[in-house]
């Protein structure tokens, strides 16, 4: 039996440290000599210990500095290759600790859940279902294939023909368990391990492990009010292989923004120019409160994938959505689903299939968009009222984004919310940043708007009495 090399145990022990939260992001190592002597081995061992976590994703390293845990970006840690095939070690991978706290609080009374990524129940349209025996639901599922319930698919295609372009084609559409599914599909399909994938920075992808379980890397690109940055992208796509662009264009999770049509069209000439695909992630495409730019599937339907979901204005109990794509995709997405036995369960299409169907449909989505509008409004109102904190207005979508502007935060000061009880997403889950925060809106009815409006403005308070020491 081979015996492991003395730099991984050291690798193996500072990785255990900082997924069990021992060792918490932005918190110094101890010097070489120190970690040397204390795995009793020599400092060139230890040395390419640290490089190997840095280029990982693990650790930062800065002459004068030292060494650091990495701030946020989960998905950028990245596991050894060899370590991909131990289940075990896959399985015992730990959130951000914060995460951790804050999944811990949830169910407490008087908390307020700002963090989900969901409506809630209250604001939720309401359609009826009607009474099936078993055996109807049965017959029901013998319309189903790989690509979905046909009824469904029939359905979704007349839908995305109003909304996107009435040239696509049903063998363009595959229904899926969510965006999630979908996006995991694409990535089994057309990405090897050590694949590189550009996304918006902050973005949720960092916060999602299964980027690192699959040893795809995630390259960030800065981001102004129009969306991501074009110089950005084509100097990333000069300095490395870009394999391909993942983009929430419109509602962006976790800011809020919704792309430019002029910054839209800069990107797919760059992606054009370097052969890149893109996929559209269109999660929040049924919340929008004006008309929004025109789609990147509109723009270049040969070099987008497009994924759709009906999961934000359902429930999260209902999860539905779909890929749009050239037929030749279609086709190797349907292949992956199947080798890899996953399956969209038969309940949320039909259940899909009679909301999309409902007469009411329309008139209950302009009434809850009207209702998320007024709750967007009251928001803003209350952020205008503190010269500490700004935000850009949104246009549609669950998030808001907003960021203080009197010092760099940091894990204590987002620890003031935990203890206020409310629940929202710090920016170093997202980013390398810790300035800002992801804010669920939609959440508050007047009640627990009022209660937020109280413990918002002590934290801020404190904030403040923190700048002066």
């Amino acid at each position: 039996m081979t015996k492991k090399p003395l730099y991984r145990n050291i690798m193996e022990y500072y990785i255990h440290e900082i997924e069990t939260g021992q060792l918490l992001p932005g918190e110094r190592l101890l010097p070489e000599r120190a970690i040397a002597k204390y795995f009793s081995v020599n400092r060139s061992t230890v040395v390419r210990a640290l490089d190997e976590l840095q280029s990982l994703g693990w650790i930062t390293r800065k002459q004068g500095s030292g060494t650091k845990v990495a701030d946020g970006q989960l998905g950028n840690r990245r596991s050894p290759l060899s370590w991909l095939q131990n289940t075990q070690y896959v399985k015992q991978k730990q959130e951000d600790p914060y995460l951790t706290k804050l999944k811990q609080q949830k169910n407490l009374p008087d908390t307020l859940d700002l963090f989900s990524g969901d409506l809630p129940d209250t604001l939720i349209p309401d359609f009826s279902f009607p009474a099936m025996s078993w055996e109807t639901i049965l017959k029901q599922e013998q319309q189903t294939t790989t690509a979905g319930y046909a009824p469904l698919l029939d359905t979704l295609l007349t839908h995305v023909h109003q909304r996107i372009s009435p040239a696509l084609k049903i063998d363009q559409l595959m229904i899926t368990s969510g965006a999630t599914q979908g996006l995991s599909l694409i990535l089994q399909t057309l990405l090897a391990p050590g694949s590189c994938v550009a996304t918006e920075d902050p973005s949720f992808l960092f916060a999602l492990p299964f980027f690192a379980t699959l040893n795809i890397h995630l390259k960030g690109l800065p981001q102004d009010s129009e969306g991501i940055l074009p110089t950005a992208l084509e100097n990333l796509c000069q300095q490395q292989k870009i394999d391909l662009l993942y983009l929430n264009p419109t509602h962006q999770n976790p800011t809020g923004r919704t792309m430019s049509l002029n910054r839209r069209k800069q990107i797919v000439k760059i992606c054009q120019m370097y052969h890149i695909p893109i996929v559209e992630d269109d999660v929040f495409g049924e919340l929008n409160f004006t008309t929004p730019p025109t789609k990147f599937i509109e723009l270049a339907p040969e070099q987008v994938i497009y994924l759709g979901s009906l999961s934000k204005l359902f429930s999260p109990l209902i999860h539905i959505g779909w890929i749009i794509a050239p037929k030749r995709l279609i086709t190797s997405f349907l292949q992956t689903k199947e080798k890899t036995e996953l399956t969209t369960d038969i309940f949320p299409q039909l259940f899909a299939t009679v909301a999309l169907n409902d007469p009411s449909y329309t008139p209950k989505q302009i009434q809850l968009l009207e209702q998320l509008e007024k709750r967007s409004q009251q928001f803003t109102h209350f952020l205008d009222t503190f010269s500490e904190w700004e935000y850009q207005k949104i246009e549609g979508g669950i998030y808001y984004w907003i960021t203080y502007t009197k010092r760099k935060l940091t894990r204590k000061d987002w620890q003031l919310f935990l203890d206020q009880q409310i629940l929202l997403a710090p920016a170093f889950l997202f980013s390398h940043d810790t300035i800002a925060c992801r804010i669920n809106y939609t959440r508050m009815n007047t009640q627990d708007f009022k209660i937020f409006q109280t413990r918002f403005s002590d934290i801020t308070t404190q904030l403040g009495k923190d700048d002066l020491i």
